[in-house]
C-alpha cells in the first residue's frame, strides 16, 4: 500500500504546481470572459473634421512637391514610385528604340503611343542606342485632381550610340505619369513627354 499512497501523493503535488502556474498566468495575462468590444470601438470617436494628419516621410528638396500626394493618397510611397518611374523610363525608351510597339501600348497613354508609333514608322528611333546612365533629377510637379494622381519627373539620361563610348548623348526629359487614386496596380501610365 505504501507504493500506491506515494503515487497519489505525487499526483497531488503535481496538481498543486499546475494550479499555482495557472493562477500566476491568469494574474499576469488576465482572463477574457463574455463579449469584449473591439479595440476600434473602445477608442473615442473622432470628428471627421479633426482627422489626424498623415505622417509624411522626410523628402529630399527635389521631392518636396510630393507632399500634396501624401496628404491626399493614403497608400502612396514615393520611393516605390521613383524606382518604378526609372524602370518605366528605361523600358519605354528601350522599347521605342527597338520599335516594340506592343510594350509601348501597355505603358503609355493613347496620345503618347501615337507620337511614338509615328516616330517608329518614320524610322527616327535608333535600335543601336543603349543606356549609359539614368538619374531622377527631381519632381517638376505633383497633384491630385478628379481622383487622378499626376506626377511629373525630371530625368537626366545618357545614351550610348553604336556601343561607342565616344558617342554618348545626354538628354534632359520631363515625363508625367498618372494613376487613379483608388488603383491598387503598381503600373503608372506615361501621359506626357
Amino acid at each position: 500500500m505504501l507504493y500506491g499512497e506515494l503515487q497519489f501523493f505525487d499526483i497531488l503535488i503535481f496538481a498543486a504546481i499546475a494550479g499555482f502556474i495557472i493562477y500566476r498566468l491568469r494574474s499576469v495575462l488576465g482572463k477574457r470572459t463574455g463579449f469584449q468590444k473591439e479595440v476600434a470601438e473602445q477608442q473615442p470617436k473622432q470628428n471627421k473634421d479633426q482627422e489626424t494628419p498623415k505622417k509624411i516621410p522626410s523628402l529630399l528638396d527635389s521631392e518636396v512637391k510630393l507632399e500634396e500626394v501624401y496628404k491626399r493618397v493614403s497608400n502612396f510611397d514615393h520611393r516605390q514610385f521613383l524606382d518604378g518611374a526609372k524602370k518605366a523610363f528605361e523600358i519605354i525608351i528601350t522599347a521605342f528604340n527597338n520599335g516594340d510597339k506592343r510594350t509601348l501600348k501597355e505603358l503609355v497613354s493613347k496620345d503618347v503611343y501615337t507620337a511614338f508609333e509615328n516616330a517608329i514608322d518614320q524610322k527616327t528611333n535608333n535600335p543601336s542606342s543603349q543606356f549609359y546612365s539614368l538619374v531622377v533629377d527631381g519632381i517638376e510637379k505633383a497633384k491630385v485632381e478628379n481622383n487622378i494622381i499626376s506626377i511629373s519627373v525630371n530625368f537626366v539620361s545618357e545614351q550610348m550610340l553604336n556601343n561607342d563610348e565616344g558617342k554618348i548623348i545626354k538628354n534632359k526629359d520631363t515625363w508625367t505619369f498618372e494613376k487613379p487614386t483608388n488603383s491598387s496596380s503598381p503600373i503608372w501610365i506615361l501621359t506626357q513627354t
